[in-house]
C-alpha cells in the first residue's frame, strides 16, 4: 500500500516552506532570509555589549578606560588636531547626515524610485529613534577626564554620531552602488570607511565617548540597515525589478 503525501508540507502552490525561503526568485525568498540573518547575527552583539555596559563589566570598562587615556592624552595641549576633529565631528553631525540623506530622498523621488526613498527613510528615522531610545535605557555617563578639549550632553552608549555615519553610509552605499562603475564604486567605498572610521575616532579622542559606545554605535547603524533592507525585501518582485525605472 502507498503511503499518502502528507500535504501539510507541500502547499497547492508550490514548494515547501523551507525551499521557498531559499528560492532567489520567491519574494519572501533568498534575499530576504539571507538579509533576516544577517540584522540578527549583527543584533546579537549589539545585545551582548549593551548588557555588559549596563552590568558595568570590569574588563570592558578597564579596556575603555585605557584606550580613551591613550589616545585623549595626544590631544592635550594640541588646539590644531583638536578644532580639526571637532569641524569634522560638525560635518558628520547627526542633522548633517539626515539633511544629506534628505537630499538623497528627494533625488530618489525625482528619479521615480519612490520605493527606495521610502527605504532610506525608514532606515534613517529607526535609527535615529533607536539611538536615543538606548541612551535612556542604559544611561552610561561619559569619559569623565582631568583635563577636556571638548564636551558633549546627554548620555553616552551608542554614540550618536556613529551610529547616524553608520546610517547614512549604509544608505548611500546600497543606493548608489548599483549605478557606478567599478572605479566609482571604490571610491564610494572608501568614501563610507573613511567617513566611519575617522567620526569614531575623532569621538574617542575628543574624549566624549567610550570606545565601545561607538562600537556599540556602528553596529546598531549595520544592524538598523540590514533590518529595514530585509523588511523592504519583502516588496521585491519575483522577476527582476530595475530601481530606477526609464524615463
Amino acid at each position: 500500500m502507498r503511503t499518502p503525501v502528507e500535504p501539510a508540507l507541500t502547499p497547492p502552490g508550490g514548494q515547501p516552506w523551507r525551499a521557498r525561503r531559499a528560492d532567489p526568485n520567491h519574494r519572501l525568498g533568498l534575499r530576504l532570509t539571507v538579509a533576516a540573518v544577517a540584522a540578527f547575527l549583527v543584533l546579537v552583539p549589539f545585545g551582548l555589549l549593551a548588557v555588559l555596559i549596563a552590568g558595568d563589566w570590569g574588563p570592558l570598562h578597564r579596556m575603555d578606560q585605557s584606550v580613551t587615556n591613550a589616545v585623549h592624552s595626544g590631544m592635550v595641549g594640541e588646539p590644531g588636531p583638536v578644532l580639526a576633529m571637532k569641524i569634522w565631528c560638525y560635518v558628520f553631525d547627526p542633522n548633517t547626515l539626515r539633511l544629506a540623506a534628505l537630499v538623497l530622498v528627494i533625488w530618489l523621488i525625482r528619479r521615480r524610485a519612490r520605493r527606495m526613498a521610502l527605504w532610506v527613510t525608514t532606515t534613517m528615522v529607526a535609527g535615529g529613534l533607536l539611538g536615543p531610545l538606548f541612551k535612556l535605557l542604559i544611561g552610561r555617563h561619559r569619559p569623565a577626564l582631568l583635563d577636556p578639549v571638548a564636551r558633549a550632553a546627554g548620555y553616552s552608549f551608542p554614540s550618536g554620531h556613529a551610529l547616524n555615519v553608520a546610517l547614512a553610509a549604509g544608505v548611500f552605499l546600497l543606493v548608489l552602488l548599483p549605478l557606478l562603475r567599478r572605479r566609482q564604486r571604490a571610491l564610494l567605498w572608501v568614501a563610507a570607511v573613511v567617513a566611519v572610521v575617522v567620526t569614531g575616532f575623532c569621538r574617542i579622542a575628543l574624549g566624549v565617548h567610550w570606545t565601545s559606545d561607538v562600537v556599540g554605535g556602528w553596529v546598531l547603524g549595520l544592524a538598523v540597515v540590514a533590518a529595514t533592507a530585509a523588511t523592504f525585501a519583502t516588496w521585491r518582485h519575483p522577476a527582476r525589478v530595475e530601481m530606477f525605472p526609464p524615463g
